[in-house]
């Protein structure tokens, strides 16, 4: 890992660690495969260069880090303020649902609720970046939540959505809490991030138990 704290650096990490398989390279800038995500990541020896050529190569690409630097060459096209938030341990209460293990032929529908409800970016294969579960109601799937960035001592929960005509249930909180005490389980602590301003949402997030850290942005670039 680059040095600092993991999640100062995390989409690196993820992909110079358990999420290398996933990763398409220029130079010293690394990147998902755009089916999966658009984060990317330089290294200390990468140019604007390796920049401008990877997002020519693959599509936009996207840091998420701490006050982002658009490389030379490349322009923002957007740009998300969030709040990274980090837990060690879940609190207990909340609503037990029953819920399936969502596999790669559930895609269509995961990207479909996730168009929808917009949880944050999520591509024909995000589905793919690691476990998600669900709540299906007469065989539809209503709800949903995942794991996305894994590095080594830090799992992220993420892709947490629920149907507009199936909130007020308690599918979110359930479904969070189970997919994060699995990162806990296996000796990982469990992140997420949330957008600046839904103060409702990290409100919500801190009564299952995390708590503020840093404040990246997601900054989409592509080249001028």
């Amino acid at each position: 890992m680059t040095g600092g704290h993991p999640l100062d650096r995390a989409v690196r990490n993820a992909l110079n660690g358990r999420q290398a398989g996933l990763s398409v390279r220029s130079g010293d800038v690394l990147r998902f495969d755009p089916a999966y995500a658009l984060f990317a990541a330089a290294g200390p020896e990468a140019t604007d260069d390796d920049w401008v050529a990877l997002a020519r190569a693959t599509g936009p690409v996207a840091l998420f880090e701490t006050d982002p630097v658009v490389p030379a060459g490349l322009r923002e096209v957007d740009r998300i303020d969030c709040l990274q938030m980090v837990a060690t341990e879940i609190t207990s209460g909340g609503r037990e649902v029953a819920w399936e293990v969502l596999t790669d032929a559930d895609g269509p529908e995961m990207l479909a609720l996730a168009t929808l409800t917009k949880p944050g970016p999520f591509y024909a294969k995000t589905h793919l970046l690691g476990p998600f579960i669900g709540v299906r109601h007469e065989g539809r799937l209503v709800a949903m939540a995942g794991e996305r960035l894994s590095l080594d001592g830090f799992g992220e929960v993420s892709g947490v959505c629920t149907h507009p005509d199936w909130r007020g249930h308690g599918y979110a909180g359930s479904l969070m809490r189970v997919v994060a005490r699995r990162i806990l389980a296996r000796g990982d602590a469990a992140f997420l991030h949330a957008r600046i301003g839904h103060a409702d949402t990290i409100a919500f997030y801190e009564t299952l138990g995390f708590r503020p850290r840093a404040i990246p942005s997601y900054s989409v670039m592509e080249p001028i």
